[in-house]
């Protein structure tokens, strides 16, 4: 665990038809990498996503899969995936086809070549969203109540691409939709979130597992406790050990 590398995690329900092309999409993108690995976490799917990924991995040795046995949501599989992973650093995207792979290995490359000067975590801002109007209208009204009440200063908290350490995001609470949280989260662990230009692809196969109640209530729903967590943070500070060796 926590070798030097990344550890692409891609939550997946019910995305059969978009599977092969994000695991060669990733496999292109992160090609020039030895160390590297995409983890497809099969959230509880009951279409034919576990024989798909099983002819996958026939023909790629860097993809894992991690299955639910029943849907437990994005969040969930997020941590599942993070729990897996081998690497020190984590991607994160979506195996919907809408997310470039390519802009997860650029992120991932301007991660490494800051260094110390690396922020808590670097992820996209999605550009001309192809999304329909409902649920673009949705992620911004969400988007402006979070920012208004978290101060989390993320112009796009929905997008999926995200790179950031394995160990700062293990050290994360944990509920359902945390995903939608990250960039707070990370404030309160006094990490700094950096946002960047992605691409945006309209969705080719499947149906959205989201819609207004799951989208836009469920995440300003969790925004109080979220606030409250982000007050309750402990005051950074030095500590030492006394010892009265005889």
């Amino acid at each position: 665990m926590n070798e030097p590398g990344i550890s692409i995690v891609a939550p997946a329900h019910e995305e059969a038809d978009n599977l092969p092309g994000l695991v060669r999409g990733v496999a292109d993108a992160f090609l020039g990498l030895d160390a590297w690995e995409l983890i497809v976490v099969d959230d509880g799917s009951r279409d034919n996503s576990a024989g798909v990924l099983a002819g996958l991995q026939g023909e790629h040795a860097t993809l894992r899969v991690v299955r639910h046995l029943n849907r437990r949501g994005q969040s969930a599989a997020m941590c599942t995936g993070a729990d897996a992973a081998r690497f020190a650093w984590l991607g994160f995207l979506d195996a919907d086809g809408q997310n470039d792979p390519a802009d997860l290995a650029r992120l991932y490359s301007e991660m490494l070549r800051k260094g110390d000067a690396a922020p808590g975590m670097i992820m996209g801002h999605r550009q001309e969203r192809k999304d329909g109007w409902l649920t673009q209208v949705s992620s911004r009204v969400a988007n402006t109540v979070r920012a208004a009440l978290l101060r989390d200063r993320t112009p796009d908290t929905g997008c999926s691409l995200k790179v950031l350490a394995r160990d700062d995001f293990l050290a994360l609470p944990r509920f359902d939709h945390m995903h939608r949280f990250l960039p707070a989260l990370l404030l309160r662990q006094g990490l700094q979130t950096v946002s960047r230009p992605v691409a945006h692809y309209p969705r080719r196969a499947g149906r959205s597992k989201y819609g207004l109640g799951n989208r836009l209530w469920a995440g300003i729903a969790d925004l109080p406790g979220v606030w409250w967590l982000g007050r309750r943070r402990f005051r950074p500070g030095t500590s030492e050990e006394i010892r009265h060796d005889e």
